[in-house]
């Protein structure tokens, strides 16, 4: 295993664009210096509402694995609910990071050995003036704060460079404010 290759597993449900937000960070870390960048979504019968996933690997070198993600560095989780249904911390390294849509505090959550970041994301979206339930732009902005990995100004353009003509101005303003309200908790 590559020890540079950062493995990040997104785990949303159908129609909240869990692929989208991927997708978004790809093209930030591409910008932002991260030359190897693999995202492998899991397509299948899923319907809206169903639990879904992608997996999104970083790298500052080429990645030749082009796989889903087992053994994730961190997972970032779009709708709560989900970790009732989904172990959606299966195969996460020892120290990892688990970044969840959620009103409650990172402590709330009893992952052992995990780095846990919360905020409100639906909440926050839907005051930005987004859909109720559309949380992908930001949960980009709780990932922002709690990897440290690629900076909100990239994140910025890339959420209105995919969303143009698509109210880009809400959904970078959904990604920001999430941003300043992430809470992230000790190991």
């Amino acid at each position: 295993m590559n020890q540079d290759i950062i493995k990040i597993r997104w785990h949303g449900r159908g129609g909240q664009g869990a692929i989208t937000a991927a997708k978004i960070v790809a093209n930030a870390a591409f910008v932002s210096g991260f030359s190897g960048v693999v995202m492998a979504p899991t397509f299948g019968t899923e319907r809206r509402g169903a639990p879904v996933l992608t997996s999104l690997q970083i790298s500052r070198q080429k990645i030749y694995d082009l796989s889903p993600i087992t053994q994730p560095d961190m997972v970032v989780v779009l709708d709560h609910l989900i970790i009732e249904e989904v172990d959606v911390t299966a195969g996460l390294k020892s120290g990892g990071l688990v970044i969840i849509n959620s009103t409650e505090k990172p402590e709330f959550f009893d992952f052992k050995n995990m780095t846990v970041a919360t905020a409100d994301v639906t909440h926050i979206a839907a005051n930005a003036g987004l859909p109720r339930g559309i949380v992908n732009t930001g949960i980009i902005g709780a990932f922002a704060k709690a990897s440290g990995l690629i900076g909100m100004d990239i994140l910025t353009r890339a959420i209105e460079d995919e969303f143009t003509g698509k109210h880009p101005e809400k959904n970078s303003l959904a990604a920001r404010a999430t941003y300043e309200k992430t809470l992230v908790g000790g190991k």
